[in-house]
């Protein structure tokens, strides 16, 4: 898929498909929650596609305007994740070929304005429980340094850091395989959304979670994640779910960065597809 105005339909529906699935926890059709509407992330996924899929526009640049145009439209930031995992796969799509291989040279190719972009769009978004880091502050306007290099200083401690030292190892061991396995199983949409939710919230300790309430929290929001791989979805127990929803809500516990990564490879199966 190589065409922008294809990786843009395929982002934003990409984005819509998350928000229709029952995610506990996070903000998803069936109840909002943590202050923030469907609404906002509906007008956030249309007006970021245009930048997020720009014609020859670098991943730093897709980033940062698609993260002024979001604050710009609802005042929040909604999408932050999603467009740091979100940018390399579509400027990796426009390129042709493979997607996985065209990643992989996306990522080693990143040249000071990516860096100098990606740091000021994190800087508008503020995302919660960031901190500060004794090297490569993400505060520090000075000159950042090479955007590889300082996402892998803060892998240990963030999960789309992570990915970006790994290549997007997630997507194809967790993500896709969650999806795919779904599908075998005879789940349709929204239900094979929950399936790549749980998934990751079941397999990596929620990154947004770790960082307003600590490691240990998500770890055991990751233990109770596990049990519910046991439900069985093609019954769509909603109750269920939605029981687990409200008392993570209840305890302030968002695994946003899950949703992240799941918008993620819904986008990275469209273009792939």
């Amino acid at each position: 898929m190589t065409d922008p105005a294809a990786i843009g339909a395929a982002y934003e529906a990409s984005c819509l498909a998350e928000l229709d699935a029952l995610k506990p926890g996070n903000v998803h059709a069936f109840a909002a929650g943590h202050r923030m509407a469907v609404a906002d992330f509906v007008i956030s996924a249309k007006v970021s596609t245009p930048h997020l899929a720009r014609a020859g526009a670098r991943v730093g640049a897709r980033v940062r305007s698609a993260m002024a145009a979001t604050l710009a439209a609802v005042g929040q930031n909604t999408n932050l994740g999603i467009l740091l995992l979100c940018a390399p796969l579509a400027r990796a799509a426009e390129a042709g070929g493979d997607v996985a291989a065209t990643l992989t040279d996306v990522l080693d190719t990143f040249d000071g304005q990516d860096a100098v972009d990606v740091y000021a769009a994190i800087r508008m978004a503020n995302p919660g429980g960031l901190g500060t880091a004794a090297r490569h502050d993400v505060t520090d306007e000075a000159a950042p340094p090479a955007l590889r290099t300082a996402m892998t200083e803060a892998a240990s401690r963030d999960a789309i850091a992570h990915a970006y030292g790994t290549g997007f190892a997630a997507l194809f061991e967790i993500g896709l395989p969650a999806l795919a396995a779904a599908r075998a199983a005879g789940l349709t949409e929204p239900w094979t959304t929950t399936a790549v939710f749980i998934a990751y919230l079941g397999r990596v300790p929620d990154s947004h979670v770790a960082r307003k309430h600590g490691l240990a929290r998500a770890e055991a929001l990751r233990d109770e994640a596990v049990a519910l791989r046991d439900l069985d979805l093609a019954t769509q127990p909603i109750d269920a779910l939605l029981a687990k929803d409200a008392a993570w809500k209840a305890a302030g516990l968002n695994p946003g960065t899950s949703a992240d990564f799941t918008v993620a490879t819904l986008f990275l199966d469209r273009l792939r597809d």
